[in-house]
């Protein structure tokens, strides 16, 4: 890695602009889900270990630019303080110089969380005059969110080039698992790469086919790969704009000797609801009047020969309708598989994106992979192999 890490920079006594992703999921004023305040627990310690003065920058929702109460941090301070075994000071003034001031003021110890970055429109814009601004108000950058290190905005890009900068906990986590698998993993390398849309996934797959040894493609973008091959799919999801780059990608498959596995037994029915009654397909047999929604037995099979084959595995994606009940099965047997093999030692397994975690979290298999990746857009980008500017503006 060539950023530097809290540990690098002597923190005793300065203000740590520290910008944190807690754009946490709620049910009206309380938080539902507090995994991403968990996880910047150890980097806001670690600062407070090292006498330094943690003060979060953090966005929440889309209120473009507007302040708008819906959208406030506040409702957030009784969580994060709970988490962090303490209380957190808050700001919601609007004038910078004001918010200069009161960071000057703050003592060893203190925690002081700014109000929605997002309220300010220069944000998203990468405003050089907010990020400038933003500057002042610390003496160190540290960036702790890597599930926006995919957007060049004035506190994740911006304020990075005018302060000592560094990684956090949480950041140095992701990248340090991620390079692990991407840039050196141990062979044989599978990626299981699911959802429904191929177009989603393009620069995903074009990536993943010249790095790893087995491709397994599940859930409705599957569809696509079988029409491409002329097969039957009925009434499937299925996008026909993409059959060219479904082709360009499996020829590149073949000439980087990536080997795709596709579904060769299918689960379908003729309605996509809980419970619904569901029939069991060769492939090829699929009836004009029905719908893929899951892989059958035989494919899972395959799939776990191809796992268990393997030292490192990445996972973007369910294989089937999960939300719907009985389509969550072959998504949930790979998952088990996948976490006994980890457990074992027998395998490096990471996921992340999208609705992965979800489709993982139902049978707690995302407890026992290597490492679970709670950005969606940063993770995916990162394995398409794209640079993301929040990085690159840490690099040194």
């Amino acid at each position: 890695m060539n950023w530097k890490t809290l540990e690098q920079l002597d923190l005793n006594g300065k203000r740590v602009l520290t910008r944190v992703d807690i754009n946490v999921p709620m049910n009206g004023d309380l938080v539902s889900d507090s995994t991403r305040i968990e996880r910047i627990v150890p980097t806001i310690k670690k600062i407070i270990n090292a006498k330094g003065i943690p003060i979060l920058i953090s966005h929440f929702g889309r209120p473009n630019g507007i302040k708008d109460e819906k959208y406030s941090l506040k409702k957030l301070i009784p969580c994060l303080s709970e988490h962090l075994d303490q209380s957190v000071l808050f700001t919601d003034v609007d004038e910078i110089e004001m918010i200069v001031r009161q960071s000057r003021a703050l003592k060893a110890g203190d925690i002081l969380l700014l109000e929605n970055i997002r309220f300010r429109s220069g944000e998203t814009s990468n405003d050089p005059i907010l990020a400038k601004q933003l500057a002042e108000i610390g003496d160190i950058y540290c960036n702790d969110a890597f599930s926006a290190a995919h957007r060049a905005h004035a506190s994740t890009e911006g304020v990075a080039h005018l302060l000592p900068n560094c990684v956090g906990c949480l950041m140095e986590t992701e990248l340090s698992n991620l390079e692990k698998v991407l840039s050196k993993p141990r062979r044989p390398f599978t990626a299981v790469i699911g959802g429904s849309k191929v177009s989603t996934k393009i620069d995903l797959l074009l990536n993943l086919v010249k790095k790893v040894d087995v491709l397994v493609i599940g859930g409705g973008m599957a569809n696509t790969f079988l029409k491409a091959k002329g097969i039957n799919i009925g009434k499937s999801i299925c996008e026909i704009s993409q059959l060219d780059i479904v082709e360009k990608i499996t020829n590149l498959a073949i000439k980087e000797n990536c080997k795709i596995i596709l579904p060769t037994d299918i689960i379908v029915a003729t309605e996509l609801k809980n419970k619904t009654n569901t029939k069991l397909f060769d492939v090829k047999e699929c009836p004009e009047q029905y719908m893929i929604l899951d892989i059958g037995p035989q494919t899972v099979k395959e799939i776990k020969q191809a796992i268990k084959s393997s030292k490192t595995l990445i996972w973007n994606g369910p294989m089937g309708a999960f939300e719907f009940e009985p389509f969550n099965e072959a998504t949930d047997q790979i998952a088990k598989f996948v976490s006994e093999l980890t457990i074992k030692g027998d395998l490096i397994s990471v996921a992340g994106g999208g609705d992965t975690i979800s489709a993982l979290s139902s049978t707690k298999s995302d407890k026992q992979f290597s490492y679970i990746s709670t950005a969606g857009g940063a993770f995916l980008e990162w394995v398409e192999g794209k640079k993301l500017p929040a990085i690159e503006a840490l690099r040194h």
